[in-house]
């Protein structure tokens, strides 16, 4: 399964979490760091992407629009990086079984 890292979160997370989320990628790195939501839910959608952000936005749109792309809404607050790497590694087991699931289309974690 492939992440695709919001504005919000550390570019970092991409390298950190290559061995549990291989394929990842982060906003800035594909030249949407610019792009507004619709243009990365495209993107994510076309290329396999699970948005990960702490936008409530795309909560709202998953709901409206449903899968593809599901998103992962990242509830931490104002946090370090390698806080929401270890909730992302603590939680890989419930990401794949969301991922997995073809109904689910949005996952809360903090």
């Amino acid at each position: 399964m492939k992440l695709l890292f919001d504005h919000n979160l550390s570019p970092r997370l991409v390298r950190s979490l290559a061995d549990t989320y291989p394929g990842s990628t982060h906003i800035r790195d594909i030249g949407l760091q610019t792009a507004d939501d619709e243009a990365m839910w495209a993107y994510a959608a076309q290329h396999g992407f699970v948005i990960v952000s702490k936008d409530a936005d795309f909560h709202q749109r998953s709901f409206v629009l449903g899968p593809p792309p599901k998103v992962i809404w990242v509830r931490l607050g104002n946090c370090r990086t390698s806080e929401i790497e270890t909730l992302l590694r603590a939680q890989a087991p419930n990401v794949q079984a969301f991922n997995l699931d073809e109904e689910a289309a949005f996952l809360a974690l903090g």
